[in-house]
């Protein structure tokens, strides 16, 4: 069997049916339309709102519209309550946004905690095994016949770890019931009521910026899905660099919003904080399995995926001395692949949790600008991106090496990262120290180790700062 990610042979990658109306995007997505009693009717409307975590999208927040302002401060969270979840603050503001405080206006907001089992929208046979113990990282979407998969390809997945469901994501709504008093500005009282409400909106922050769109190569006949998200302020005369991610094969779908909800690596580089320092294009493909993904070096998948950054760049203000690739497990297998194919295309790499077997193929590396994470206790990973350091060591690429507590927070990564920036070598490669990057509620094996290595990756905020600092020549 061909090796299509680091997961191959415990991953059934099933279709998942696509969204309605994913090719033409972004769009907001809508569930059916608000019922309310005749004594609820001070509330208009409910949104939902959900992010990004590195275990994927949750719901986190509702909005609910009143018909006139709200007082901030005769809000509590017990004024709520919120089918099978937990309300963690209550609160009103003058749009339906969560915010650092309220203020008064005509919409309550309602945090929810993300550690609810119920919370979870996007499911795979990982993200759902733990999440009632787990601190969420930050948050933040005719053909060729193939060639055979190159000698070098990975051939075999980590043991361990049991059988994985395929990526679903389910829809977004909430049953909310005001419990308590609510008070306007003017000094009316709304009192409690005992009906339920259902939402009819919902604002998936971050990937409802991404367009949802596809690509068909004149060269090879193959067509791919994909996510882009084009800078807010975007502006034809200014020239930006791109974010290439490829997701992991146990995320394979045909479903194109699976790559930007799975978790961080498509959404962070499209995070406001993150678009405020590095405004930039971020391209997310959606594989539906590695005939098209390309981790087992199918040329005709790699041409296509080159395709559509070369077709791009010609239609946008892209500037091609800053093109980025980074991915998670299949991805970066892929991004391995790209780099020794096409050696001269991007101006840096940021690799998680990657191999390549034949290390002869990777010697092109030598010449080029790396950031590579791995798990000590990933038994493929680990190893395989040792193999390479090696090898492009000896080929007289420069490489600083480190070993970090894989479960550090993104303000603890800073100085371990700032450290690593500042000796200035062209590849660095970080192994997470065996025993801590698995979060808890997980087993310690290989495959646990595994996933868990991109949870923390993205989260670096140095590395990010780092991959922008890279620039072609």
């Amino acid at each position: 069997m061909k090796r299509r990610s680091l997961l191959a042979g415990i991953v059934a990658a099933t279709a998942v049916p696509a969204v309605a109306g994913c090719s033409s995007g972004p769009a907001r997505t809508s569930v059916a339309g608000l019922q309310l009693a005749a004594s609820s009717g001070h509330i208009i409307e409910g949104t939902v709102i959900t992010e990004v975590f590195g275990d994927g999208q949750k719901l986190t927040a509702v909005a609910l519209e009143y018909d006139t302002e709200i007082d901030a401060s005769k809000l509590s969270p017990a004024t709520f309550k919120v089918t099978d979840r937990t309300v963690t603050n209550v609160y009103a503001n003058t749009a339906a946004a969560k915010a650092g405080h309220g203020t008064n206006g005509r919409y309550v907001i309602i945090e929810l905690s993300p550690l609810d089992e119920a919370a979870r929208l996007y499911e795979d046979g990982f993200s759902g095994s733990s999440s009632s113990s787990q601190q969420p990282s930050a948050s933040a979407s005719t053909s060729t016949s193939p060639t055979a998969a190159p000698s070098g390809s990975p051939s075999a997945g980590p043991g361990g770890g049991g059988g994985m469901k395929s990526p679903t994501l389910k829809t977004a709504s909430a049953e909310v019931t005001q419990v308590g008093t609510v008070t306007t500005t003017g000094g009316d009282a709304y009192a409690a009521n005992s009906t339920a409400i259902t939402t009819s909106k919902v604002d998936n922050l971050i990937v409802d910026d991404f367009h949802q769109l596809k690509y068909t190569d004149a060269d090879t006949g193959r067509s791919l899905q994909y996510n882009l998200f084009v800078p807010k302020n975007y502006d034809k005369s200014t020239s930006y660099p791109l974010v290439l991610f490829m997701h992991d094969g146990g995320t394979a779908s045909t479903n194109p919003l699976i790559t930007l909800t799975q978790g961080l690596g498509a959404v962070i580089w499209a995070a406001p904080s993150e678009q405020a320092k590095h405004e930039c294009f971020v391209l997310a493909p959606q594989f539906t399995g590695e005939d098209d993904e390309g981790s087992d070096g199918n040329a005709p998948a790699l041409k296509t995926i080159k395709g559509l950054i070369d077709s791009l760049a010609g239609e946008y203000s892209i500037d091609k001395k800053r093109l980025y690739t980074t991915g998670q497990s299949g991805g970066t297998i892929t991004s391995i692949a790209l780099d020794f194919t096409y050696p001269d295309l991007f101006a840096a790499s940021f690799l998680v949790a990657g191999q390549w077997d034949d290390l002869s193929q990777v010697k092109p590396l030598a010449k080029q600008k790396i950031w590579a994470v791995v798990s000590q206790g990933d038994e493929q990973a680990y190893p395989g991106m040792t193999g390479i350091m090696d090898t492009i060591e000896k080929e007289g690429a420069k490489i600083s090496r480190a070993v970090w507590d894989g479960q550090l927070t993104p303000g603890e990564f800073a100085p371990h990262a700032a450290r690593m920036r500042a000796k200035k070598t062209p590849v660095n490669f970080v192994a997470l120290k065996k025993g801590t990057v698995v979060w808890p509620g997980l087993t310690e094996n290989s495959v646990d180790n595994h996933v868990c290595t991109w949870r923390a990756a993205y989260t670096i905020e140095g590395i990010r700062d780092w991959l922008f600092e890279q620039k072609k020549k």
